[in-house]
C-alpha cells in the first residue's frame, strides 16, 4: 500500500470529503479521470495527492493498471480564526478551514 497527504490544505473538510468520496474503491485510472471533470475546487487538491500516491507505487514497479484506490478520507486540520469588524465595537469570528487529505492505493490481487 502506498500512501500521499496533503496536509494543511486550505479547504474545509466538508467541501473536499465531497470529492474524496467519489474516489474511494476505484480504479486510480477511473479517479483520475473523474477528478479532471469534476466542478469543484478540491478535485485539483485531491488529483494531486492520487498522482502522488500513483507515483510512489511505479517508483517501486507497482502495475499501474491493477492500482486501486483503497483509502481516501478527509481530516479537519487547524482553523485559522480572523475576526471581521462590525459596527459599535463588535465583531464576527471568520473560521478558515484547514484539512488534512490521505490517499492510500495498492494493488488490486
Amino acid at each position: 500500500m502506498w500512501t500521499a497527504k496533503h496536509r494543511y490544505a486550505r479547504i474545509a473538510d466538508r467541501k473536499a470529503r465531497l470529492v474524496v468520496d467519489l474516489i474511494r474503491g476505484r480504479r486510480c485510472d477511473d479517479a483520475v479521470e473523474l477528478l479532471r471533470f469534476t466542478h469543484k475546487r478540491a478535485g485539483k487538491l485531491v488529483d494531486r495527492v492520487l498522482k502522488s500516491a500513483m507515483a510512489s507505487a511505479n517508483e517501486a514497479e507497482a502495475s499501474m493498471h491493477r492500482l486501486v484506490v483503497t483509502e481516501a478520507r478527509v481530516d479537519p486540520g487547524p482553523i485559522i480564526k480572523r475576526f471581521h469588524p462590525k459596527d459599535r465595537g463588535r465583531a464576527h469570528p471568520i473560521m478558515k478551514r484547514t484539512s488534512h487529505i490521505t490517499v492510500s492505493v495498492s494493488e488490486k490481487e
